[in-house]
């Protein structure tokens, strides 16, 4: 795609051990409010109402043509709420099977093609993409599996430059200049190709919205 800065300004809270909701709702667009079953597994956390709403004014409302993916879709919160603001393609990648059983009624009942749903492991899925085949990539894997930054920098080849990538974490990603250290305390260093353009954090979440960058 072009370059898609997001617009200036105008996941839950809960750690990967807290029990999950048992349903949320599309927040906007043309399937607002469609609840989306959420199963009871460890380390599910939907991605809360506050958190999207905040994302997709960062994202603009409008998705129109874009093509995105949901890693570790879970309830597929995020990779929905994109296909209800209109984006082209929504690739949900999801591989605990209660999940992808949730995530395909979803999809019939909202009669949403432009959804594909994966069943699969995220990295091996992401290694057979095309280079830049996504204008949007969501990454909220869990928390206790520690695959943030894995995940991240094996989505960095996907998404153009231009392009955005949004990472939920339990501790924040951080900036850091060549040579610098971080303490260990301050957060995760971010990799290269990647800027930080937003950062919210929400309880125990930490939200980031980043700027694929080349060089």
């Amino acid at each position: 795609m072009a370059s898609r800065t997001p617009n200036r300004p105008k996941t839950s809270s809960a750690t990967s051990h807290a029990r999950a909701p048992h349903q949320v709702r599309i927040i906007g667009g043309q399937y607002k409010r469609t609840p989306l079953p959420v199963i009871d597994a460890e380390g599910l956390r939907p991605t809360g109402d506050r958190v999207r709403e905040t994302l997709f004014n960062w994202l603009g409302q409008d998705l129109a043509g874009w093509r995105c993916a949901d890693l570790f879709a879970g309830s597929g919160a995020l990779g929905f709420e994109a296909a209800s603001r209109g984006a082209a393609r929504v690739t949900l990648v999801e591989s605990h099977a209660p999940a992808l059983r949730a995530l395909h009624a979803v999809r019939d009942k909202l009669r949403a093609g432009m959804v594909d749903i994966v069943a699969g492991d995220v990295f091996a899925w992401l290694a057979r993409q095309a280079d830049g085949a996504f204008d949007l990539v969501f990454i909220d894997p869990p928390f206790a599996q520690d695959w943030t930054l894995r995940a991240l920098e094996a989505a960095l080849r996907v998404v153009p430059e231009g392009g955005l990538i949004y990472v939920e974490s339990p501790r924040p990603l951080v900036a850091v200049e060549p040579g610098d250290g971080v303490a260990p305390e301050a957060g995760t260093p971010l990799p290269a190709g990647v800027v930080l353009h937003r950062h919210l954090r929400a309880g125990a979440v930490h939200a980031h919205l980043l700027l694929r960058k080349n060089g």
